[in-house]
């Protein structure tokens, strides 16, 4: 038994596995696209790496073992569904009719993920480059990619592996990994994505967070003159887990004094970021007359003093939970 086995022994295994949970949490999401499917595979890696003990050698190998548990883990699971997406994936922007609403299943979409799962706020580099990495529309085009170009890409492009290293890790040549990234590459520009996406995504300024605040307020108050002047005129919204996606503030405000005008009168709640940007739980109105019930986590993109794009996601017996949001909102102002 070597040096490492003795600390595992004496009880140090744990702790050097829980200082790698976050960034392989973050590693496992980018795979999967589901922070819920990342914590089972990270979870599972964890399993797996304690009964395989005894197949692991030298404690300066760990993360490289983890990753390897990892890649084989979420290969697993990615081999028995389909993709994951978002709703503009699957087809083109619909009118702002009711008729165009249909639901699909859970598992057909790109679920958001706190910062916090995937980045110490200890460390800013950390921080940069996770922001940068688990945007939503990143994310995403990371699922068109075959599993094995989806690994090597994160790997290199998002964790600044050496083409060696990762070769090593998944079993292939060096001359393997370089085809791979190259082909995986050239599919993410053609989705209008720059694959090195680890540069420092820029921090909100002062000018943003007043911005976002004059949202809030203005959804609150549904002043649509408020709402003209922060959101931009070809603004996208979409509504998983329904397809139907929305282009440009016209649009967008006739779904919201249309179909969706029992957002009227919700009220937010500033939530944990989320993929790299501002997050807030909204309440709807409840149908009982008193307080407010949980209606949508919404994902907000901010670009040139603007909101550009808004997610709101509507599972949120499964979020506001992930985010810390309370399950409704009492009469209280």
């Amino acid at each position: 038994m070597g040096d490492y086995s003795v600390a595992v022994a004496s009880g140090g295994l744990e702790r050097h596995l829980e200082q790698h949970r976050r960034e392989l949490n973050g590693y496992c999401y980018r795979m999967l696209g589901s922070p819920f499917e990342a914590e089972d595979a990270v979870q599972e890696t964890m399993l797996r790496a304690w009964r395989g003990l005894d197949r692991f050698e030298g404690r300066s190998a760990l993360r490289s073992w983890l990753y390897r548990i990892a890649t084989n883990v979420c290969m697993d699971m990615l081999g028995s569904r389909a993709r994951r997406a978002r709703p503009m994936d699957l087809g083109p922007a619909q009118a702002p009719d009711a008729a165009h609403l249909h639901t699909l299943p859970e598992t057909t979409w790109i679920e958001p993920i706190p910062d916090a799962m995937v980045a110490s706020e200890s460390d800013p580099a950390e921080v940069a480059m996770a922001h940068e990495t688990i945007r939503l529309a990143f994310v995403a085009a990371l699922q068109h990619l075959p599993p094995r170009q989806r690994a090597v890409l994160i790997l290199c492009e998002v964790l600044r592996w050496k083409a060696a290293e990762v070769a090593e890790l998944l079993e292939m040549s060096v001359a393997a990994v370089n085809s791979a990234l190259q082909r995986a590459r050239a599919t993410l520009e053609a989705s209008g994505l720059d694959s090195s996406q680890g540069d420092a995504a820029p921090a909100l300024q002062p000018s943003d967070r007043e911005l976002l605040a004059r949202y809030v307020t203005a959804f609150e108050q549904y002043d649509i003159e408020a709402l003209t002047a922060v959101i931009r005129e070809d603004a996208t919204q979409s509504m998983p887990p329904y397809d139907l996606w929305l282009r440009g503030r016209a649009d967008i405000f006739a779904w919201w004094y249309g179909p969706g005008i029992g957002c009227r009168g919700s009220r937010m709640l500033p939530a944990p970021n989320a993929n790299g940007t501002v997050a807030f739980g909204q309440y709807k109105p409840s149908d009982s007359g008193s307080g407010h019930d949980p209606w949508a986590l919404q994902v907000l993109e901010v670009e040139g003093g603007q909101l550009v794009e808004l997610t709101f996601f509507l599972s949120t017996d499964r979020l506001f939970p992930l985010f810390g949001l309370p399950p409704r909102l009492g009469s209280e102002p």
